[in-house]
């Protein structure tokens, strides 16, 4: 009898709400924090809380059903990796289409309310920022130092969201555990925003929400006087359990910003008027601290061309369309391709679910596995170079076959950094690629572009 595994794939809609206000470059300052080095296939790695991270962040769920009625589900903020219901395994893709396994997805969104367009105060002369960018001991984020009236906490810098929420002394000593918590009542600049919360919730339940207020950030020397600021009150286990985040910054449009009852305005939108160029960089690094910039193109960090697209930004994302793909060096048409987006914020490169279907027919012995979470494959195989098409510059984008093992999962087994989006609409465009080039965001004409990093190494990381 022939075994079927059947994806079905519910995605929940985002509670997605929008976004208050802020050049020159005389020094930068770079920050970073201490965190255990691990080898880019190390077995630190847990591929499944990953791809749990990406699913939940667009608020999708995913549960896997066997033909006998057995159940596994991606999504749940309290796995630790492990498979809590037995299932057959997945069997090996095909090169065929046909022989795809069957999905289904029904996604719906829930309208924004449109960003407040006035400042509700502006900033002070302010320099350009740098900022280190270090990888997790999992590498499944980028964390950097984020001043906040004066306390220095670690976030995740965030280009598929638009808030900047933190821990607080708010939260249960439990909470809190060994996280940087932020005390409003130590800020002599903090100023409390009466009646205003925010929420973020995740298709799996998962999720954070508390108060807002204003004070000063600064990242790197880009300061911004009067940013709104989300203090968490409350927050589920998956975020607990993340000891070395201390909450996230998002760098996305403010049309997703979650604040009520009046979106705010991004740190990057707030001092984006001071910057000497409306953009920010980002120069990130497999196994070693890159870097984020703020209102200048290091040239220096380069080489060759930088190969710009518009992104279309009324969903809140640095999106853009991706219509071809190459494996081993030859390019393929995705017809029917959803858009893309560039997402600082996950781990991963999720494509359409077709696209990693042909890929992985061409890296002998893959197959999906339940129990990683993805496509595997044994770590002896021959992995070709996969490359994304980047908006309307016509450019591949490529990961050389070497770089796109993402984890070892044991007895030899590896877990691809590309991976398919489930048929989530949407392909997410994560650090697996951003890593492999230098990523420009501009904010001033909304625009994404990316090049060949030099040669040269960053001694100021």
């Amino acid at each position: 009898m022939q075994r079927v595994l059947l994806f079905i794939i519910v995605a929940l809609a985002a509670v997605a709400l929008a976004a208050p206000t802020p050049r020159k470059h005389r020094s930068s300052h770079i920050g970073t924090f201490s965190a255990q080095a691990r080898g880019r296939k190390g077995t630190t790695r847990n591929p499944l809380k990953a791809m749990e991270r990406a699913y939940r962040k667009y608020n999708w769920s995913i549960t896997f059903i066997t033909p006998s009625g057995q159940t596994f589900t991606l999504g749940n903020p309290d796995s630790d990796g492990a498979d809590p219901a037995p299932a057959p395994a997945a069997p090996a893709p095909t090169s065929s289409a046909s022989n795809q396994d069957a999905a289904t997805l029904t996604r719906t969104t829930t309208a924004a309310p449109a960003a407040t367009t006035s400042a509700i105060a502006g900033a002070s002369e302010q320099e350009n920022g740098e900022v280190s960018a270090t990888p997790e001991p999992n590498e499944s984020e980028y964390l950097s130092p984020v001043s906040i009236g004066g306390q220095t906490l670690n976030l995740d810098f965030d280009t598929g969201s638009a808030d900047l929420w933190v821990f607080s002394t708010s939260l249960s000593s439990s909470s809190i555990g060994q996280h940087a918590a932020f005390d409003p009542s130590k800020s002599s600049t903090w100023e409390d925003y009466p009646g205003a919360s925010w929420q973020i919730m995740y298709g799996d339940g998962s999720g954070a929400s508390g108060t807002v207020g204003f004070d000063v950030v600064e990242i790197g020397g880009a300061t911004a006087s009067r940013q709104a600021v989300e203090i968490a009150t409350k927050v589920s286990s998956s975020f607990v359990s993340d000891e070395n985040n201390d909450g996230l910054l998002g760098l996305g449009f403010s049309k997703i910003n979650t604040i009520e009852p009046q979106p705010q305005k991004t740190f990057f939108e707030s001092i984006l008027p001071k910057l000497d160029q409306p953009v920010f960089t980002a120069d990130l690094e497999d196994d070693a601290a890159g870097t984020y910039e703020f209102g200048r193109i290091d040239t220096t960090k380069y080489t060759g061309t930088l190969h710009v697209t518009p992104v279309d930004s009324s969903n809140g994302f640095w999106e853009f369309a991706s219509t071809a793909y190459s494996i081993g060096g030859t390019t393929y048409q995705n017809s029917g391709a959803s858009t893309a987006i560039a997402d600082t914020g996950t781990s991963l490169l999720l494509v359409d679910d077709n696209v990693a279907q042909a890929f992985y027919a061409q890296v002998q012995g893959s197959q999906l596995s339940r129990t990683a979470g993805g496509y595997v494959y044994p770590c002896s195989a021959q992995v070709p170079d996969f490359g994304v098409q980047i908006g309307s510059s016509g450019f591949i984008a490529t990961i050389p076959g070497s770089d796109i093992t993402f984890a070892e999962v044991g007895q030899g087994t590896c877990f691809g950094g590309v991976q398919g989006n489930g048929g989530g609409g949407i392909q997410i465009f994560g650090d697996v690629l951003l890593k492999q080039y230098f990523a420009v965001f501009n904010g001033g004409n909304e625009s994404f572009g990316i090049a060949a990093k030099s040669a040269q190494v960053n001694t100021k990381a």
